[in-house]
């Protein structure tokens, strides 16, 4: 039988993938020498956002114990653990939730896991931290983490709990930054923790390796946009929060450049071609250099398209 296009693609997702498609790759262990100080900034009287642990994490004080959504890479564990107590007031965490698998999301999982904290997650980002995985965000393999690091409470599609008198909603947003993503919204408070899809300072992260494309990148932001009015606050898994009205904003953005490359595939533009015509050059003075991005979001697009 001869291998299809996708076959053939796919072989070469495993070769393009030290080229850094989407992403400039490095080892865990330099991503975590890179972390600045962690700190813990309070967005009202119950959340804080706590900042340098290689990703951002929300804690949500309760009357015995504290939520948290993230929890930093895993060499920072300990310390995120300790600023946590110190917003929050409370002396241990008792749920985590996890928006995606990635290693800046998952590094506290084996700790409070094993304290006793109930994990949640999406069902693949149980099954994946059961094993190693390599990905675009990362050189090498991440995982598998122990046993008491990994979700108990999953879901496929959307959930709900009550933490504290609070409403804690999360549901999915499929293939937009890896194969596992959710959103965790707040309502009475105003304030959506997007996770991976939704970036601030830079451009999002595609980790086609894990199912990740651009259409599910622009559907992932017509989900979140129709979560929000213009004063929610809207936290990414990277950078400053955002606001709804900006996150809107960045459907737009997307949504328009997801046109521009499909009519470039069309007319049968390779990476460089798509690159040079600079489709995102008005938006780098916000989000930086955008050749990686284009890069992978236009490989996304091949894998996602090509016939079988």
């Amino acid at each position: 039988m001869n291998p299809s296009r996708r076959d053939f693609l796919g072989a070469g997702a495993r070769c393009a993938a030290a080229a850094g498609l989407g992403a400039l790759v490095a080892p865990l262990s330099v991503m975590a020498a890179k972390a600045p100080a962690i700190k813990a900034t309070s967005l009202d009287e119950r959340f804080s956002l706590i900042t340098g642990a290689g990703a951002n994490v929300v804690a949500l004080k309760g009357p015995q114990h504290s939520l948290l959504v993230d929890g930093g890479l895993k060499p920072h564990a300990k310390e995120v653990l300790r600023v946590a107590t110190r917003a929050t007031g409370n002396p241990r965490v008792g749920v985590l939730i996890n928006t995606h698998w990635h290693p800046a999301q998952t590094g506290a999982n084996e700790t409070v896991g094993a304290a006793g904290a109930e994990i949640i997650a999406h069902e693949v980002t149980r099954q994946y931290l059961a094993r190693a995985v390599a990905s675009v965000d990362y050189d090498g393999l991440y995982g598998p983490l122990a046993a008491a690091g990994r979700p108990v409470k999953t879901t496929r599609t959307a959930g709900e709990l009550a933490f504290a008198g609070t409403t804690v909603r999360y549901g999915y947003l499929p293939a937009a930054h890896t194969n596992g993503d959710l959103y965790i919204h707040f309502p009475e408070a105003n304030l959506l923790v997007a996770g991976g899809p939704v970036a601030s300072e830079a451009w999002p992260l595609l980790d086609w390796r894990n199912g990740a494309w651009l259409g599910g990148l622009v559907r992932a932001h017509e989900t979140l946009a129709k979560l929000v009015n213009d004063d929610t606050r809207v936290v990414p898994a990277h950078g400053r929060m955002l606001s709804g009205a900006e996150l809107r904003q960045h459907h737009a953005l997307y949504a328009a450049f997801h046109e521009q490359l499909v009519v470039f595939q069309n007319r049968g533009y390779d990476t460089g071609d798509c690159i040079a015509q600079q489709p995102l050059k008005a938006h780098e003075p916000q989000f930086g250099d955008a050749t990686a991005f284009i890069r992978g979001a236009f490989h996304s697009l091949n894998l996602a398209y090509s016939p079988d």
